[in-house]
């Protein structure tokens, strides 16, 4: 099993796509990183060599952050703009969606399970 950045890639994906699992890694940079390599993109993950595993690993750290230092730069850019108050900041404080979709309909992703309306708002009164 290949580990490049300290992820796990599956065996039995082929290589372009077992990039993919690495965070910060999509479809095409995954393709580009192969040909820089010298891999065939549609080699099998476990019939990677080391020495082409290492070149991978090369091209990666020439290249810059993935997987734990772009999470933490993306997680402090949130912080940062909380810390502003600016209004992207406060969408993301309150856990709503940031770049101007609508919220009266959709928006579930962000706000979570709906909450179910107030039963026994008001019972009917009973004649008796």
């Amino acid at each position: 099993m290949a580990r490049i950045a300290g992820v796990d890639l599956p065996n039995k994906k082929r290589a372009a796509i077992g990039l993919t699992y690495i965070y910060g890694i999509g479809r095409t940079r995954a393709l580009s990183l192969c040909h820089r390599a010298g891999i065939d993109p549609e080699k099998k993950v476990a019939d990677l060599t080391e020495e082409e595993t290492n070149r991978v690993r090369n091209i990666l750290e020439e290249e810059g952050a993935v997987e734990g230092d772009l999470r933490k730069e993306t997680s402090l850019n949130v912080k940062r703009l909380i810390e502003m108050g600016s209004y992207r900041g406060l969408r993301h404080r309150r856990g709503l969606p940031v770049h101007g979709q609508r919220t009266h309909t959709n928006a579930r992703t962000r706000k979570g399970p709906r909450r179910g309306t107030v039963a026994n708002k008001k019972k009917a009164t009973s004649k008796t």
